[in-house]
């Protein structure tokens, strides 16, 4: 068996390169052409209108997206309460770890609106609406995997942090926009390179709870999502049934999902008797 030192010293050191690559992430954004929103990004394959609704399918979908918020806010809500009646900690270990999950799930639920505002009229403003909580949501994540991978409290003091830096990011490029220059680069960051740190520090670090491998799923699924978003018009064209957008909204609800029934399986575990 590995003395603890060197276990420890191995953590900091991929904690610090982790952390040097993500400075460099930042700076080459930085450095990298302004990529601006392209307005052929608003021309959805499915502009079908049903019910008086525009867009009816993309409206539509958003409801999967809500529902799975929904059943995220209602397990932290049940588990808290179960946890203080018993004045045992059964999904958590600590109370500071249910702010990342509260604040993914609160994001998640906003997102659906947002969204269905977004789809009903397609343009630069209403994305603005649609873009914030996904940001948000992004990193609340993120944080959540700072709590179990490294440290319980590490999630809840980085989430306000790293927020800011998504709601920011968003904000960024929307200011930009109105002024004729808008810059996707950090919120291309935010979206992709948050989810790569989690599968990294999921990859590098065990969690401390059982059902860690569910993340990388979680992950899949949203990349399928991304993928079916690439490919709108043609899985749309496969029989005008479904677009890739709204298959998207699907995709994406179901690794919501995912993480819900993440929590509700796994237990408390020393990060020492199981792999990550």
């Amino acid at each position: 068996m590995m003395p603890a030192g060197t276990t420890d010293q191995k953590k900091r050191l991929r904690l610090t390169a982790l952390l040097l690559f993500s400075v460099a992430v930042l700076l080459l954004a930085a450095a990298m052409p302004p990529i601006s929103q392209p307005q052929a990004y608003h021309q959805f394959a499915d502009q079908r209108t049903l019910f008086g609704i525009p867009n009816f399918m993309n409206v539509a979908s958003n409801l999967a997206i809500l529902l799975s918020g929904l059943a995220g806010l209602v397990f932290l809500w049940h588990s808290f309460r179960v946890s203080y009646q018993r004045q045992t900690q059964q999904k958590f270990v600590t109370s500071a770890e249910y702010w990342p999950y509260l604040v993914l799930f609160a994001s998640v639920i906003l997102t659906a609106p947002g969204s269905a505002y977004y789809h009903w009229a397609p343009d630069n403003n209403s994305l603005l609406w649609d873009r914030l909580p996904i940001a948000v949501g992004v990193t609340a994540l993120l944080a959540a995997v700072l709590s179990e991978r490294i440290h319980p409290k590490l999630g809840v003091r980085a989430l306000p942090i790293l927020v800011l830096m998504g709601a920011g990011s968003v904000i960024y490029w929307y200011m930009g926009e109105q002024r004729g220059n808008g810059n996707l680069n950090f919120y291309i960051v935010i979206q992709f390179y948050s989810l790569l740190l989690v599968v990294l520090l999921s990859l590098l670090l065990p969690s401390r709870y059982t059902r860690g491998h569910d993340i990388y799923k979680v992950i899949g699924l949203y990349a399928l999502a991304k993928l079916a978003e690439t490919l709108d018009q043609q899985i749309f064209d496969l029989g005008q049934v479904i677009s890739g957008h709204t298959a998207k909204h699907l995709l994406a609800a179901w690794a919501i999902w995912w993480i819900v029934k993440m929590l509700q399986k796994r237990s408390f575990v020393d990060h020492k008797e199981i792999p990550g």
